[in-house]
């Protein structure tokens, strides 16, 4: 059994720290248990990453996107509780894709989100239930935003 630690070196991923809110809210709420994570928009290099799955941007790189954004939270989420080793279950995703009408594949983008999840906690703690929408637009005209709900120690 590798820890979440190694299991992120061996990922070859380095925890950002918390990114300073864009609006009127905070980064993350802890309530008993559980711990609420802002939505996270995608960026590279600290800018978001624009674009529209289906028309400027494909599958593949909308599941890049919503990866990256889960290391995102993943920093968040290590700053709300001290160390993601209290982590005993993430909850809940909810993914928002900006997407064209006519596109289909907002659970494949998402996939990158969720995939990560289950690599870094395994399946008995990373597994979780979600949810992927189409919108129209997002925040600074960002391809993905994800959300995340964990049950901490």
């Amino acid at each position: 059994m590798t820890t979440i630690a190694e299991r992120l070196q061996a990922l070859s991923i380095t925890l950002p720290p918390v990114a300073v809110p864009a609006a009127a809210y905070v980064p993350f709420v802890r309530s008993g248990p559980l711990v609420f994570i802002s939505g996270h928009i995608a960026r590279r290099e600290g800018k978001p990453v624009v674009g529209q799955l289906g028309t400027s941007m494909g599958t593949e790189d909308g599941k890049a996107a919503a990866r990256a954004v889960a290391i995102d939270l993943l920093g968040t989420l290590q700053a709300a509780v001290g160390d993601l080793a209290k982590v005993k279950r993430i909850v809940k995703v909810l993914s928002l894709v900006n997407s064209a009408p006519n596109y289909t594949e907002h659970h494949l983008v998402t996939n990158g989100a969720s995939e990560l999840l289950v690599a870094v906690f395994g399946p008995e703690v990373g597994a979780h239930a979600r949810s992927a929408f189409g919108v129209a637009q997002l925040p600074m005209g960002a391809c993905v935003e994800i959300e995340l709900i964990a049950e901490v120690e």
